[in-house]
């Protein structure tokens, strides 16, 4: 039986390479290939593909995102996330998703084609290294929106402009960020939010 395959990547060297590599294997067929996450749900309607690769780092919508639409879709396809972002946050994350699987893009081809056929039988496949690493981590400490005054503040928003986007009080915002600086060990708050980007959490 042949197992069909659906690979969404925003890379197309990524996404030719995976496909190349797959090919070699007698029992998969690349069916598809997509390059932005809010395509990943009708591609894999019309392809009728059996497993869906998703990165997590695409336009439109995020692979984690793509997971539960694909999940909710009930159209039958199974989703590997394939990431480069090796982090135990997106792991539980993934797995929350509706995910059936995450392993990392360095996994060796013979065992990234043992991984989706497992995946399409049903099982759940997890890069052992990032299990274990998941578990020894703890949860994210971080409250919603402590996570969301953190994502603004990513790319080096003042505080009036997080208020703004969050719709929060400036006085608020100082709170949630110094409350989230504290529980990062972070000393400015872009050193919190990459902290936080780091594990995964925002």
């Amino acid at each position: 039986m042949t197992i069909r395959l659906l690979l969404a990547d925003d890379q197309a060297l990524v996404r030719g390479a995976l496909a190349a590599l797959l090919a070699l294997e007698d029992d998969l067929e690349v069916v598809a290939q997509v390059g932005r996450g809010d395509e990943v749900v009708e591609a894999a309607r019309t392809s009728r593909a059996d497993v869906c690769l998703l990165d997590i780092e695409m336009p439109g919508l995020d692979g984690l995102a793509v997971a539960a639409s694909l999940h909710e879709a009930g159209i039958g396809c199974r989703s590997l996330i394939v990431t480069t972002f090796g982090r135990p946050g997106y792991l539980r994350k993934a797995l929350e998703s509706g995910a059936s699987g995450f392993v990392v893009k360095d996994t060796p081809a013979t065992e990234l084609a043992d991984a989706v056929r497992r995946v399409h039988a049903g099982l759940r496949v997890v890069d052992p290294a990032l299990a274990a690493e998941s578990l020894a981590g703890a949860a994210n400490p971080l409250t919603d929106r402590e996570r969301d005054v953190l994502r603004e503040a990513l790319g080096g928003a003042s505080v009036s402009d997080i208020a703004a986007r969050v719709h929060l009080s400036g006085g608020t915002v100082r709170n949630h960020l110094s409350s989230a600086m504290g529980k990062l060990g972070g000393s400015t708050r872009v050193e919190a939010a990459h902290a936080a980007e780091r594990q995964g959490w925002l």
